[in-house]
């Protein structure tokens, strides 16, 4: 590849030509035609032209040194998580309402830059015995934190800015407490965001609630250590309970943390008082799971003029078993039989009054044909097993729960599948809104839809092992979990908008895999990008961000 000289008539043109050879013989191809070359240096186009080619001309030479290993590596720094997920952090807000609060204390350090990396480190390493804070402090090592020199940072900044976050407020501002735990900064936080995305929110009439819990490897805090009905299966150890709330399109709300002996039940009131006073709420719909259920909750939210929907106990709730699924009626269609993969699966509703009491049947055919083929695999292998002993059927809860006995042997119950097969492929939801019976039903439905956020959450917040042992720094630890969890969300939110359906364990290894290597040259020095990777480049165009240049000269080095 050259630059010649072109005649045409009066002028000479200045192009890039190159040289190739097609069917053995040589030929030239134009790649650019510069100009005139009398305008380019009456201009001083020209001498600009070949003044940026030189400089591409030096940055080749230095990925080529460094790709061959002659000049020296500084550092190397992954850049990538940190430029995506602090764009959405700034566009959420938190800077500025994590400095507004915190202008009354004085820090030796950013506590603003400390919780972002906190938030960072529970995106990229939330698995167990990873997502503690002293691992933070090395993973730290290997990121460039926007704002963040290597060494300002130590673990005690982390347990200081955690501690801050559980931080009580004053008696005269816990008006709005739960009776399970005080107001802290971090409600502060849920709320100032709230009210930044208030246009979003004038309308908001249906809100998730899900409860997890979290078990620690030590005693726990003051109040947050005991001992409940773990969802881990680790009834042995102490733990404390998180409840999360979401918004109808599963963006995050705010997070509430109990004791560990608090019970689902108990919670949900709480919650549905405290979304009112402290968002400022006039109408809202609550919508739960069945695990929120009880008579005492029932009542306590329509005494208040609470709406809700709610899953109900179908095996358990003598109301629910014995007379709302015995009631004939009518179902009513809302989704047909599927004819694409992409359809929504198959629905049927009808309305059913006990009472006073509002249920809604819900029918799905297709669950309801594969519950019933399930039942018989089940029962078929239970015919075949008794046929050899009954003795060890007894501790298989699939076969138990068809099997009666008689003295000190077991056959089967025909009754008892008779009975299971009114529960296939029914859901029952309890609600006193005016909604149709369909609308009760979809919006159910999406409760399943925003499951998938809820995994994040619950995978999110499994940040064991939580070393801390006030109840403040592990107020704090929780709810940076729920901030990494906006983050996703956002992030989530900003692919959808781009229509890029991107798998998010692909998203986070190729973001972490773009990285920044600090090179020296004499006293020169550069800094060469990574290729970014398989679907970087779509998720930094998404969130609006650009790639920094492959090669960049740095401040030179101070002389000796």
């Amino acid at each position: 590849m050259f630059v010649r000289q072109k005649r045409v008539k009066d002028h000479t043109y200045l192009q890039v030509v190159e040289n190739s050879r097609e069917d053995g013989k040589p030929r030239q191809r134009i790649i650019a035609t510069l100009g005139r070359l009398d305008q380019l240096e009456e201009t001083g186009n020209l001498d600009r032209i070949l003044q940026s080619a030189a400089r591409f001309s030096q940055n080749l030479m230095i990925l080529s040194a460094a790709e061959k290993g002659e000049v020296p590596i500084v550092s190397v720094k992954r850049i990538g998580p940190p430029m995506v997920f602090d764009r959405l952090w700034r566009g959420l807000g938190l800077p500025a309402v994590i400095n507004d609060l915190k202008a009354k204390r004085q820090f030796q350090f950013d506590l603003e830059r400390v919780l972002f990396t906190v938030v960072l480190h529970r995106l990229f390493h939330h698995a167990p015995h990873r997502a503690s804070d002293r691992n933070a402090v090395e993973w730290l090592q290997d990121y460039a934190i926007p704002g963040l020199a290597d060494g300002d940072l130590a673990l005690q900044h982390f347990y200081r800015a955690m501690a801050w976050l559980g931080q009580p407020l004053p008696r005269k501002e816990q008006r709005d407490a739960t009776p399970f735990g005080p107001r802290t900064i971090k409600d502060f936080i849920e709320e100032r965001l709230f009210a930044a995305r208030r246009d979003i929110f004038t309308d908001l009439d249906l809100v998730f609630f899900d409860t997890t819990s979290l078990y620690f490897e030590g005693e726990g805090g003051e109040t947050l250590g005991q001992r409940g009905h773990s969802k881990d299966h680790r009834p042995d150890l102490k733990q404390l309970v998180v409840g999360v709330v979401l918004d109808g399109e599963g963006r995050p709300v705010c997070c509430e943390i109990w004791p560990g002996n608090t019970t689902d039940v108990k919670t949900l009131v709480p919650v549905a008082d405290r979304l009112q006073k402290r968002f400022h709420i006039s109408r809202i719909c609550l919508v739960a799971d069945r695990g929120m259920i009880s008579r005492e909750t029932l009542d306590h939210l329509e005494e208040r003029g609470w709406l809700y929907i709610l899953g109900a106990r179908m095996h358990t709730n003598r109301e629910v078993r014995d007379e709302v699924l015995s009631r004939g009626g009518r179902y009513e269609e809302v989704h047909g039989p599927r004819e694409k993969k992409d359809d929504p699966s198959p629905l049927k509703v009808k309305e059913v009054m006990i009472g006073e009491h509002r249920y809604v049947v819900c029918l799905n055919e297709d669950e309801a044909r594969k519950d019933a083929a399930d039942r018989e695999a089940i029962v078929a292998s239970l015919r075949e097993q008794l046929r050899k002993g009954d003795k060890s059927l007894v501790g298989n809860n699939g076969y138990r729960k068809f099997l009666r006995s008689r003295g000190s042997s077991f056959s089967i119950d025909e009754q008892k599948i008779k009975d299971e097969a009114r529960f296939d492929g029914k859901w029952v939801l309890r609600t006193n809104t005016l909604m149709s019976a369909a609308e009760v039903a979809l919006k159910y439905k999406q409760l399943w839809q925003v499951e998938a956020v809820f995994r994040t959450t619950k995978s999110l917040l499994d940040t064991r092992p939580i070393f801390h042992q006030r109840d403040a720094t592990i107020r704090g630890h929780v709810f940076c979990s729920f901030l990494a969890l906006m983050l996703r969300t956002e992030l989530d939110a900003r692919l959808a908008e781009a229509k890029r359906d991107l798998s998010w364990s692909k998203v986070m290894s190729d973001l972490d895999a773009l990285t920044i290597t600090e090179v020296a040259q004499g006293r020169q020095r550069f800094a060469l990008r990574s290729t970014a990777r398989g679907v970087c480049g779509k998720v930094f165009q998404a969130v609006h961000v650009a790639l920094p240049r492959t090669v960049q000269r740095l401040p030179d080095a101070p002389s000796a």
